[in-house]
């Protein structure tokens, strides 16, 4: 594999090599050709000798030794094509700050780059401004690529949460290309901008979010949308004097679709009733067309905000799992939704329940290897001292009303204890506790009759439940991290379709028991943990949802500035 690998790496720095000098022969004069090919000869000896006292891990030092030295940005007599089309790539993108050294210092080369051809100017001169577009092109395609999240800084935040006895998890996956990557693309290519678009994320809709925040930029600039002031709930069938500026806050968002009856009535009618329902369902709301607190607050979220939200979520999503599977779970924390999706279409959803906010489901990425049927439920630690404990403390028989036994340890030889017969009180705030709690299979069970495990560092995974009336519930935050899911049974079949080692058959009349049953998968399945509050479904809509656990605010205090 390393000779194969080094093999296609020669291949292309050839293939490279010979497109930059085919594009230096392009000219049609024959005298424009050799003048060209002696002044790309001089700059290159003069690159090599200003770059040799680079480190080896310089970005202009790695890019030009893959280019072979031949300059991208300028020509004899004028700028490269690929010049012009950098500076046309970062002018059209509206998600880059006007504000930003990097907008400014592309203002400023493209000005530099008009005093260069259109006065004399030195070899020396052109030299400097091709470094300077080298260092503009690595800034602005760090932006495209990695985004604006200083994961870093986001990661301490989440390890200051523990202050507050909160542990939260984000595992991040680097994007597979890189600057140099996308140059060398569009060396090939002849053409910068599809190599960037080549490089974009394909999952998870990002193009079309991309367009969305397009869309919202251009709402922003004609004025945004009105504020609506509203005490107390309004309902269809009532007026107010909100109802015409609700009624162009939706038009402006798409969700207004005009009917017959008049824009300036102050009548709450069917239309906007239609109006306000779909907003709702685009964010997360209870979907009966009442204008209340919930919904007023989201109207109310100003364009800024929305644009903020759609950005770190495109962020987001540029460092999520890279899956190749046909088939994929997905399951967004902030929607309480889990999806089934094969070549990307959804097959299956449902609503699960998550993590509480002082216990956050963490994100990461895993695949699902088994399934158990009727499971133990092991007791976390740190349930047992926050909880357990102090139920023990009051009532010795606590345990036992739920089933749940205590052994001296976790080995096989580990002994049943009497919880009446040990000093609880000493372990409530020690760090280590030596019993293991664990509940016996059954319908009082936690985990309920069916868990799926994708083993993880913490120790998270994917189970039924017996509290079912939590799923009625709009927002559906409860767990201690775990995955609850609304319908496992219908998981496990959907699993059992490509895994024929498990009998649906058997596994109903097992669940009718309490035997405890593993089964490994023969075909295990990509599972992706995300969180994402702005993001376009596969209906194209884009969707909106509550930051439960404040990680879009922790973010926006993370960005790094350009």
């Amino acid at each position: 594999m390393g000779f194969f690998m080094k093999q296609t790496g020669s291949l292309l720095r050839f293939i490279i090599g010979a497109v930059l000098i085919s594009l230096l022969l392009c000219s049609s004069a024959a005298v424009a050709k050799s003048s060209n090919i002696t002044f790309s000869e001089t700059v290159s000896d003069m690159m090599i000798t200003a770059l040799k006292p680079e480190s080896g891990k310089s970005f202009l030092k790695k890019l030009y030794t893959e280019l072979f030295y031949i300059p991208v940005w300028i020509k004899k007599d004028k700028p490269s094509r690929l010049s012009q089309e950098l500076f046309d790539i970062i002018k059209s993108d509206k998600s880059l700050e006007r504000t930003t050294n990097l907008y400014r210092n592309t203002l400023s080369l493209e000005a530099e780059m008009h005093q260069l051809y259109d006065y004399p100017s030195s070899i020396v001169q052109k030299i400097n401004w091709e470094f300077k577009m080298s260092q503009l092109y690595e800034e602005y395609a760090n932006y495209v690529i990695y985004g604006s999240i200083n994961w870093g800084a986001f990661q301490a935040r989440l390890a200051n949460l523990r202050v507050s006895a909160i542990t939260a998890g984000w595992i991040t996956y680097k994007p597979d290309n890189s600057p140099l990557d996308v140059m060398e693309n569009a060396v090939i290519l002849g053409n910068l901008k599809k190599a960037f678009q080549e490089a974009e994320p394909k999952k998870y809709h990002y193009r079309a979010l991309r367009k969305a925040l397009d869309r919202y930029i251009d709402i922003k600039e004609n004025g945004g949308w009105p504020y609506i002031s509203l005490k107390g709930t309004l309902k269809p069938g009532r007026s107010h004097p909100s109802v015409p500026l609700i009624r162009e806050h939706l038009l402006i968002t798409g969700d207004y679709k005009p009917c017959d009856e008049s824009e300036e009535s102050t009548l709450y009618d069917n239309c906007l009733k239609k109006a306000v329902i779909r907003f709702q369902k685009r964010n997360g709301l209870v979907p009966n067309g009442i204008i209340g607190k919930n919904t007023l607050r989201s109207l109310n979220r100003t364009i800024d905000d929305r644009i903020n939200t759609i950005k770190i979520n495109l962020d987001r999503i540029k460092w999520l799992h890279k899956r190749p599977d046909s088939r994929h779970i997905i399951i967004n924390i902030p929607a309480f939704r889990l999806y089934y999706l094969v070549n990307g279409k959804v097959k299956m959803t449902m609503k699960v329940i998550v993590g509480k906010r002082n216990h956050p489901t963490p994100i990461f990425s895993n695949r699902v290897k088994s399934v158990v049927l009727n499971p133990y439920w092991n007791v976390p630690k740190s349930i047992i001292q926050k909880e357990m404990i102090p139920k023990l403390l009051r009532n010795p028989q606590s345990m036992a009303r739920q089933g749940i036994d205590i052994y001296t340890g976790w080995g096989s030889d580990a002994q049943k204890v009497s919880a009446g017969s040990v000093n609880w009180g000493q372990y409530r705030y020690s760090k280590t506790v030596p019993y293991r709690f664990a509940q016996r299979p059954g319908n009082k069970n936690a985990l309920g009759r069916i868990k799926f495990l994708f083993p993880n560092q913490f120790h998270v995974y994917m189970h039924d439940t017996p509290t079912k009336y939590l799923f009625k519930r709009h927002k559906r935050a409860y767990s201690h991290g775990c995955i609850r899911l609304e319908n496992p049974r219908e998981m496990l079949k959907t699993v059992a379709a490509f895994n024929p080692n498990i009998k649906l058959d058997k596994a109903a009349k097992i669940l009718k028991t309490k035997k405890n049953t593993y089964i490994s998968l023969e075909n295990t399945i990509p599972v992706d943990v995300i969180y994402l509050t702005a993001w376009v479904g596969n209906d194209g809509q884009l969707q909106f949802r509550d930051d439960i656990y404040k990680y879009d605010t922790l973010m926006t205090a993370s960005l790094r500035k350009w």
